[in-house]
């Protein structure tokens, strides 16, 4: 924090001998406020030059260069937790309507026998083509039928994990199992932040909800806990704990921080190594900027009327995520690197009444991720962020809960199903890879999610395999020693 010693009180002018977790607790204080005395030092902010190997590691977000030149410099994930049917949305197949009620022709990989049926549904929903590039897009998405010009469909993701945790676990951080850092973690340890300001890595979740397996979508893993992400709430107070009570404002507060840091410092210089204090040491510095920082990009008010109607704010079955997709956009302008918007838990996951359920969702969420798309476009940032819609897997092409036409339901699918792509070195206008002729499997240029973080990766000029973190053993990486490629054919 550089020269504090103006402002720092001498450690004698507290009676009591106090742990840093007591003082904290004394002080009645959250994480969010405490680090006022790193305003002193805003020179540090600028990216450093590569040190050796040899000096002792060192983590924080100021940004770093990339293996090579980026195409992309921020992502927004819209996860849509659950499973969206793509067989319903973005995956047309006629056979489906010709089979319609027959038994499927072939065999199914259920997840839950106990409701499973072999009879094959049909679609309720028309698909028509749109766009210069003719993609077929279902009824119940009329607004990304609208941009289908500037995505690139993908119809051949797969993780072959067939329940939700653990497909989840396969799409976030290249494991089935919990523990591991997630992309934005990796994304934010490789490259750091544009803004230093704001965290780099930012959990959008429902107001409802959060997603099934909850806060592991934002995980930092066994990463240094500076990479994990921050949630930001949809209600007041969007940051929990960000403001220092009202009777340790100002040079109260302020002494008392330097006090603390003072205190972290000495702790740290008698502890070299100590990552953890460290990590924590640079959260408490974020903080302190997210005082104001943070209340200005999440002020929803500085926008356009116009704007707010685009993304839906005039309609209560769009407003609430409207308003998430437009934070969002707000943290990206912002300098922001990750942002992952959470529609609740199983929100998707349509194992019955699929014929309302689903139309439902995409309600929901359909006006706003055009609007997010159609805005970063006509912003300019369309070309450096990724955008990218999909849940943990699709559907079956068979009824589950036969128990007539308004109970019916889809059970889950793994092994073949869609994401679609926009911007940040994606091209739009297509569609890539292909499922069976009723949907179940992936058949033609399969994408894993080893492919997956490996493509994303790739984008923001990042070799997954050089990518690696080192605790007391081998070098870590989000492939854990599989492999994965480039899909160079859905890139410009």
């Amino acid at each position: 924090m550089g020269s504090d010693s103006a402002f720092r009180i001498p450690r004698s002018a507290f009676p009591v001998s106090l742990s840093r977790r007591q003082l904290l607790q004394h002080g009645t204080f959250g994480i969010g406020s405490v680090a006022l005395a790193w305003l002193l030092n805003q020179d540090q902010l600028l990216a450093e030059p590569a040190k050796p190997d040899l000096e002792r590691k060192r983590f924080d977000l100021k940004p770093k260069a990339s293996h090579f030149a980026p195409k992309a410099k921020a992502m927004i994930s819209l996860f849509m937790q659950g499973g969206p049917s793509h067989v319903d949305l973005l995956d047309p197949k006629p056979k489906l309507a010709e089979y319609d009620g027959k038994p499927f022709p072939g065999q199914i990989v259920y997840d839950n026998a106990a409701q499973a049926s072999s009879k094959v549904l049909g679609s309720p929903w028309k698909f028509a083509k749109h766009g210069r590039s003719g993609i077929e897009v279902s009824e119940l998405l009329p607004h990304l039928a609208g941009i289908v010009d500037d995505v690139a469909v993908v119809r051949s993701m797969t993780t072959g994990v067939n329940n939700h945790v653990q497909s989840i676990h396969a799409l976030n951080t290249g494991r089935i199992v919990a523990g591991h850092p997630v992309m934005g973690s990796w994304l934010c340890y490789g490259l750091g932040s544009e803004s230093q300001d704001l965290p780099a890595f930012v959990a959008l979740p429902d107001p409802a909800s959060h997603p099934v397996s909850g806060v592991d979508h934002w995980s930092n893993g066994w990463l240094p806990s500076l990479y994990q992400g921050t949630v930001v709430r949809s209600r007041e107070p969007r940051i929990m704990n960000l403001d220092a009570p009202p009777h340790m404002k100002g040079e109260a507060q302020e002494k008392l921080l330097n006090y603390l840091d003072g205190l972290n410092k000495d702790h740290l210089a008698a502890h070299p190594g100590e990552l953890d204090l460290d990590a924590r040491i640079a959260s408490y510095e974020l903080a302190a900027k997210m005082q104001t920082a943070a209340k200005e990009a999440l002020d929803l008010s500085r926008e356009s009327n116009k704007t707010k109607a685009m993304y839906g704010f005039d309609d209560p079955a769009t407003a609430e995520y409207g308003s998430r997709c437009l934070i969002a956009r707000r943290l990206i302008e912002r300098g922001v690197r990750f942002v992952q918007v959470f529609t609740s838990n199983q929100q998707w996951d349509h194992h019955g009444a699929i014929r309302t359920a689903l139309p439902a969702a995409c309600k929901k969420t359909d006006k706003p991720a055009a609007a997010l798309v159609k805005d970063l476009k006509q912003r300019g940032l369309l070309d450096s962020t990724i955008v990218a819609w999909g849940g943990e897997m699709g559907r079956l092409p068979v009824i589950q809960n036969d128990a007539g036409a308004a109970s019916v339901g889809r059970d889950h699918n793994t092994y073949g199903f869609t994401w679609w792509f926009a911007g940040g070195g994606f091209k739009g206008g297509q569609v890539y890879g292909a499922t069976d002729d009723f949907g179940h499997h992936a058949v033609e240029n399969k994408v894993t999610h080893h492919d997956f973080h490996v493509t994303l990766l790739h984008l923001f000029g990042l070799d997954a395999k050089k990518l690696a973190y080192t605790r007391s053993g081998p070098e870590l990486t989000i492939l854990d020693g599989q492999t994965g490629r480039v899909v160079a054919d859905v890139l410009r």
